[in-house]
């Protein structure tokens, strides 16, 4: 059966709203549930920095984002749950990136063009207050989806062109340095896409106009009767297209009940009955998650522990890429020389395996890195084939699961520790180098 890896992640510069609820974390969560599926989730928190310069906020909003995906249903234990900043080679990976990608194309980034435009209305510099980060944005996200090969990637109608930058950069490394990375497709959801907010513009922190995920219960109906509507009276019909109102309810019903209430706006019902229909209808499904997120929230450790070991499983998949990716454009051991007997010397040299006998006569072996960096160190056994047996097995390379805190596990059975200061990602690169060279 195929697999279709599925990523998706929200900005940590506020407090989620019904709009990252059903854009973007509701039909993600769906989707991680579906046979055939690998999901990745990251709480962006370095484009936070482009969008606030409040480092509470961020960290607050890190938290909230957090605690909501796992209270709608996100098993961490099935998907890829990590903190952006948590994965180094993503910073890495832009740059590369940012080698290959055309200026003209982030001239038309939306955002960027947005704030260039607005500086041209006041007379100002077209690039006024515009920051490197504001500009280099769709890279970074290019970098947020590339580096896991992601084939899905459920974004806003807004979103799409981040998309398509991903896969016109993605689509320039390939053909510059071979074929490395899955070019992406935008999933949209075309009712949900874009959610309306308070005011009848599109739901977004920058406009103040969002209904909080998991506002209190009072809060939730306060914020429902204050969307912006019509004159119309009760007993006139009333119009459900660009109707915030109607917009949200759809978003949250089933298609029977989108159109009994669209039916309800023909017949014209009065806006108070509207909205507390509305409002009936968000407190049905958000209450018992409202629940779950208040109870999360109590516990941060619990939080940045999950949080940790989601980045030990995504580095996981990018350590060894990011050295897949280094060599691809010639960041190399010096050592390595292009061609002949020196290269394969060379590249038999970066990781290497060290089997010795203690003084109580069993064998143990220990992998380092290039620079002598003790990376596992086994345990002992009973014979130098035993050892060497393993030693073999390790060569073709392991996954995140073989990993149990700190022991390595082959076989059914605890047969190496990491050494001191040492993630599973750094060995499950080493001996990934072993596998690229079927050494």
């Amino acid at each position: 059966m195929s697999v279709t890896r599925v990523l998706t992640g929200i900005t940590t510069s506020g407090t989620p709203h019904l709009g990252n609820y059903a854009g973007a974390i509701r039909p993600a969560v769906a989707a991680s549930r579906r046979p055939g599926v690998e999901s990745f989730y990251f709480l962006a928190d370095y484009h936070a920095l482009i969008k606030t310069a409040d480092p509470a906020r961020v960290q607050r909003s890190t938290l909230e984002i957090a605690a909501s995906w796992l209270a709608c249903g996100l098993d961490p234990d099935k998907v890829w749950f990590y903190r952006q900043s948590d994965i180094p080679e993503i910073p890495e990976l832009t740059w590369l990136l940012t080698c290959v990608a055309g200026k003209g194309i982030l001239n038309r980034a939306h955002a960027y063009k947005a704030a260039v435009d607005k500086n041209r209305e006041v007379g100002e510099d077209d690039d006024a207050g515009v920051t490197a980060g504001l500009f280099m944005y769709p890279v970074l996200m290019a970098a947020d989806i590339l580096m896991f090969k992601a084939h899905s990637v459920p974004v806003g109608r807004d979103q799409i062109q981040h998309i398509e930058m991903a896969r016109d950069f993605g689509s320039r490394f390939n053909h510059l340095y071979g074929e490395h990375f899955v070019l992406p497709e935008a999933a949209i959801e075309e009712n949900v896409a874009t959610l309306p907010g308070l005011d009848g513009r599109k739901m977004s922190k920058s406009y103040d106009n969002t209904i909080p995920l998991f506002a209190p219960r009072d809060e939730l109906r306060k914020l429902v009767f204050s969307i912006l509507t019509d004159s119309r009276a009760p007993g006139e019909p009333k119009a459900t297209e660009g109707s915030a109102l109607f917009q949200l309810y759809q978003a949250f019903a089933t298609p029977a009940q989108a159109a009994e209430f669209a039916a309800a706006f023909a017949a014209g019902i009065g806006w108070g009955e509207a909205k507390q229909a509305l409002f009936e209808l968000l407190d049905a499904e958000l209450a018992p998650l409202r629940e779950k997120y208040e109870a999360l929230m109590a516990r941060p450790d619990h939080i940045e522990a999950v949080l940790r070991a989601g980045a030990e499983k995504a580095r996981a998949i990018a350590t060894p890429l990011m050295l897949e990716l280094r060599r691809a454009v010639g960041l190399r051991d010096l050592r390595e020389q292009a061609g002949g007997k020196k290269a394969a010397k060379a590249k038999a040299a970066l990781p290497v395996f060290k089997q010795y006998r203690e003084k109580d006569g069993r064998f143990h072996f220990k992998l380092v890195d290039a620079f002598g960096r003790e990376l596992l160190v086994s345990e002992g056994f009973a014979s130098p084939r035993e050892a060497g047996e393993l030693v073999a097995a390790l060569k073709g390379g392991v996954g995140e699961d073989a990993f149990h805190g700190q022991a390595l596990h082959l076989r059914g059975a605890a047969v190496a520790t990491l050494a001191e200061g040492i993630a599973p990602a750094d060995a499950i690169a080493a001996l990934a180098a072993f596998a690229e060279e079927g050494a």
